[in-house]
């Protein structure tokens, strides 16, 4: 884990924004990777709103898909990254 270092930005920033208050403990966890480099933590509440927060080593850019059936096609995308000048993008697709 001590390995895992980079983008934990994207899907905590809304709650860095909007002056609400800071997001629940993040409760379920997994490497998604063999080799353990890309690291995901994630919780939902009583709404079954899900927070989400994603470590891994980038070049500047991440995307996180979601689908019912385990393939890309028709998945659901998040992708995110940082420009050069340090400013952040988030999409959703």
């Amino acid at each position: 884990f001590s390995r895992i270092k980079g983008m934990v930005v994207f899907f905590f920033l809304p709650w860095f924004c909007s002056g609400e208050p800071a997001p629940p403990l993040l409760c379920f966890h997994t490497f998604l990777d063999p080799s353990n480099m890309v690291y995901l933590r994630w919780h939902h509440d009583e709404q079954e709103l899900m927070t989400f927060e994603l470590q891994l080593h980038t070049t500047g850019w991440v995307s996180l898909g979601f689908s019912s059936h385990g393939e890309l096609p028709g998945s659901d995308m998040v992708i995110g990254g940082v420009f050069p000048n340090s400013s952040i993008y988030f999409s959703v697709n």
